[in-house]
């Protein structure tokens, strides 16, 4: 286990944590000692504690906005991944119909050249 110091509110803590995430920690630390300082700017020396658990208030509601925007993030990847299963569905469905369509068209053409072929054989016409 790593350990890092960080200082929140002018004071230092000693953290321990993962191998690694050293500098994480001191990111998340600074973050949160950035708060406190913004809501010091805007409301005053109004107690330590109160700093606290008003910064701790506005990491909770920015974590709850960023559930939400997960679930909605969510809910389009899936309604993207329904759109494009009936796409596929859709274009397997027009791939098929275009093969029918061709294959249609061949036989006629190939009844067509039949029947020529046995006019042009009973009237002994020379064809070329």
């Amino acid at each position: 286990m790593a350990q890092v110091s960080v200082t929140i509110n002018g004071r230092q803590y000693r953290m321990a944590c993962e191998d690694g995430q050293e500098n994480h920690l001191v990111k998340l630390a600074k973050n949160l000692d950035d708060r406190i300082v913004d809501l010091r700017g805007k409301f005053g020396q109004i107690g330590d504690a109160r700093l606290i658990v008003m910064a701790a208030i506005t990491v909770a509601d920015d974590l709850a906005e960023m559930g939400k925007r997960v679930r909605h993030l969510e809910d389009e990847l899936s309604a993207l991944q329904d759109a494009r299963v009936v796409s596929a569905d859709r274009s397997q469905a027009m791939h098929t119909a275009i093969v029918a369509a061709f294959n249609s068209a061949s036989e006629r053409i190939e009844s067509i050249a039949r029947r020529l072929n046995q006019t042009v054989a009973e009237d002994n016409v020379a064809m070329g």
